[in-house]
Formats: structure tokens, C-alpha cells, sequence
């Protein structure tokens, strides 16, 4: 073998092992800058909408979920509250929900998808406080009339079952309802409409 064969085969294998090394080093250059374009595990979070199981909780009982960095008040309603929403119209000053925030598929009286579930972002819509839930009937605190529903200790603003607003309270509107649907009888979405797939 000849002085200038052996140095063409020395430099195919310099070539091949630095085009090799090169490879792998422009591999390890894109990969983080190609995710680096996706948008991060927090930020899906934030705006992803939020699975959440109600099969364990009891008449009157409620849960809170968190979405979008906002807590969600999620009510079981005894018969008794549901009968009572009808008694309170005279008291509240958006009864019927022309104003505030909620999906046109809830509302009724209600203001849910099914009567004994209500689901509520637990903010006031007053200053933003996150207001207390209050089932028991007729408290010393609140009053004779009062027959549950949720109270912002902030500055007095008081919601029903429903998430109406009282008259005379500082809350301009109801409390908000976000988006939600079932994908089972215990299982709820919230943060997707009811009418999406």
C-alpha cells in the first residue's frame, strides 16, 4: 500500500467520523431550539381545560377545582335548593341572567347544564374576593331569608344557590359560568363548551 492510499482512506475515516460528530452536534443544537417553540407543560396548564370527577360528592356538599389559575366552585344542590331558586326572584337583581358571564346553554334559573350541579368561577364580581359558601338556612349572620348561597366577606356581596347576585350589594353582576360539559353522569369538563366534540 502506498503512502497516498493510506492517506485517503485516513481521510474518509477523518470525514466520516467528523461529519458523524457534526451530525449528532446539530442534532443536539435543534432539538432544544425546536421545542423551545412548543409552548411549555405551565402554560398548557393554563388555559387547558380540567377534568373533574363528582361521583363522591354529597347533596349540599361542594368542591373546588382549579382552572385557568381561577377557582371553581362546583355545588351538588339538594332538591330543597333547587325548589327554593324560583322563591328568590323579587330579591335579586339580575334574576332572569341577562348580564354577567355564562354559556347560553345554561340560562335558565339554574344556570346549569343539569339542576342539581352547579358549576361557578369563585370570584366576586365585585373586586374579585372569593366568596364563602354558605348552604345553611336562615344563619344569624345573614338573616331569616337568607336560604343559602355564597357570601363575600370583602365588602358583603351576597349570590344564591345560582350564583344570582342580591339586590343592594356591592357585585354588579352574578357570578360567572364558565364553560363546561359532562362526559359522563359523574364526570365533568370545564373549559370546554357543551356543544363541542
Amino acid at each position: 500500500m502506498s503512502d497516498n492510499q493510506v492517506n485517503q482512506k485516513r481521510r474518509r475515516l477523518l470525514i466520516g467520523a467528523t461529519s458523524a460528530v457534526g451530525a449528532v452536534g446539530v442534532g443536539g443544537v435543534a432539538v432544544p431550539f425546536i421545542g423551545s417553540w412548543s409552548p411549555s407543560a405551565r402554560a398548557k396548564a393554563a388555559g387547558a381545560p380540567v377534568k373533574a370527577d363528582i361521583g363522591k360528592l354529597e347533596p349540599g356538599q361542594m368542591v373546588i377545582i382549579e382552572w385557568r389559575g381561577k377557582p371553581v366552585f362546583i355545588v351538588r344542590r339538594t332538591k330543597e335548593t333547587v325548589a327554593n331558586l324560583g322563591k328568590l326572584d323579587d330579591s335579586l337583581r339580575d334574576p332572569t341572567c341577562l348580564e354577567g358571564e355564562q354559556p347560553e346553554y345554561v340560562s335558565d334559573e339554574y344556570r346549569s347544564i343539569k339542576a342539581e350541579y352547579l358549576v361557578l368561577v369563585g370570584i366576586c364580581t365585585h373586586l374579585g374576593c372569593s366568596p364563602k359558601y354558605r348552604p345553611e338556612l336562615a344563619p344569624e349572620d345573614l338573616g331569616d331569608e337568607w336560604l343559602g348561597g355564597f357570601f363575600c366577606p370583602c365588602h358583603g356581596s351576597r349570590f344564591d344557590l345560582a350564583g344570582r347576585v342580591y339586590k343592594g350589594v356591592p357585585a354588579p353582576t352574578n357570578l360567572t359560568v364558565p364553560p363546561y360539559k359532562y362526559t359522563s353522569d359523574t364526570t365533568l369538563i370545564i373549559g370546554v363548551d357543551e356543544e363541542e366534540a
